[in-house]
């Protein structure tokens, strides 16, 4: 069931596959330098094996950076699942998952990702106790999604303040890419502080929904990014600041809850937006509400919501610090957040 793959740049990848329920799929151990690997768990319908390889190494590698940015003992942890929720997706299939989690005893913990609900992680805890999102239980963190959304409104206004001088939304423009369980909750927060909305997402239904519930106008998802707004907020999946895009965006500020915003090579799309006079909120710092949130339940903290709210404002002064260093120093805020990060890594493991 699980068959370990020879990878240089990680500490374990294991190829997960199931017979009997379709299973296939990926677990990747980026590193456990600062804790057991820690990382959601997501279901999607990959072109190929080979490319939900990819962002299974991609994600991982991104969860050691986000845990280590948000101050967390955990190390960096990815899974996929190949398929689509929608029609692959039964409960003998996220049993089998779970048994392959359990196999590697507690050296990774899964969690809520995309394409994954609270009652798919129940079902999954059948067969290991190395699951959080749970909505039950004596430590159970729920889904981690409003306090994802809740981080990266946070950095947005963070962002505004250092491009602006203001961090009021209010009247500000504001395109979301992605009407997920996040990009939802963004809007909601987004439309109570009462910014302007234009939403965007695969599922036209889902679009028109977050049309009426926030007074929003509508874009075609591959156009999203090039709407003149005052940010532009990428919820959906990674890759979208590319060498296409990004001489499209006409938003000042790009803030938003998905993984792996920057296409390869990473630094020369940061460097492009940069050069744009574009900020860039890095996106495993705006975004690590969800797996602080998730920490709580893996950590057994009794006292889950004020160590969340400590969590969650201890990282807004990381961006903060990471944005003000940047400016100081002329660079691109996803070159100094890996240099940051990386200095956070080294002192937290001694």
């Amino acid at each position: 069931m699980l068959t370990k793959l020879a990878v240089s740049t990680h500490e374990e990848v294991y190829r997960v596959a199931d017979a009997e329920t379709g299973l296939r799929g990926f677990i990747a151990l980026h590193s456990t330098r600062l804790g057991p690997a820690a990382g959601g768990l997501r279901m999607r319908a990959y072109d190929s094996e080979d490319a939900a390889l990819a962002d299974v190494l991609n994600l991982s590698r991104g969860m050691s950076y986000k845990n280590a940015a948000a101050g967390l003992p955990l190390g960096g942890g990815k899974a996929v699942i190949l398929g689509d929720p929608e029609r692959d997706k039964s409960p003998a299939l996220l049993r089998a998952m779970g048994r392959a989690v359990a196999r590697l005893e507690g050296r990774y913990w899964t969690a809520e990702d995309m394409g994954m609900t609270p009652a798919d992680m129940a079902e999954i805890a059948r067969e290991t106790a190395h699951v959080a999102g749970l909505e039950t239980g004596a430590h159970a963190s729920g889904d981690p999604s409003p306090v994802t959304a809740q981080g990266v409104f946070n950095a947005m206004r963070l962002g505004l303040q250092h491009r602006t001088g203001s961090a009021d939304l209010a009247g500000c423009r504001v395109a979301v890419q992605g009407l997920g369980h996040v990009g939802w909750h963004l809007c909601r927060l987004l439309h109570a502080a009462g910014a302007d909305l234009v939403v965007a997402d695969m599922n036209a239904g889902r679009a028109a929904r977050a049309a009426g519930a926030f007074d929003a106008a509508q874009a075609e998802p591959e156009e999203v990014h090039a709407v003149a707004a005052d940010v532009f907020a990428p919820c959906a999946i990674g890759g979208i600041l590319n060498a296409t895009t990004v001489p499209q965006i006409r938003a000042g500020l790009v803030a938003g809850a998905a993984n792996n915003q920057l296409a390869a090579p990473e630094r020369e799309t940061a460097q492009a937006l940069h050069a744009r006079g574009i900020l860039y909120l890095p996106d495993y710092v705006a975004n690590g509400g969800g797996i602080i949130n998730a920490a709580a339940e893996i950590l057994a903290i009794a006292d889950r919501q004020p160590w969340v709210a400590e969590k969650l404002a201890a990282l807004e002064s990381t961006m903060a610090r990471i944005l003000d260093r940047a400016a100081a120093e002329g660079l691109s805020p996803a070159e100094v957040a890996d240099r940051t990060v990386e200095e956070m890594m080294l002192k937290a493991a001694g």
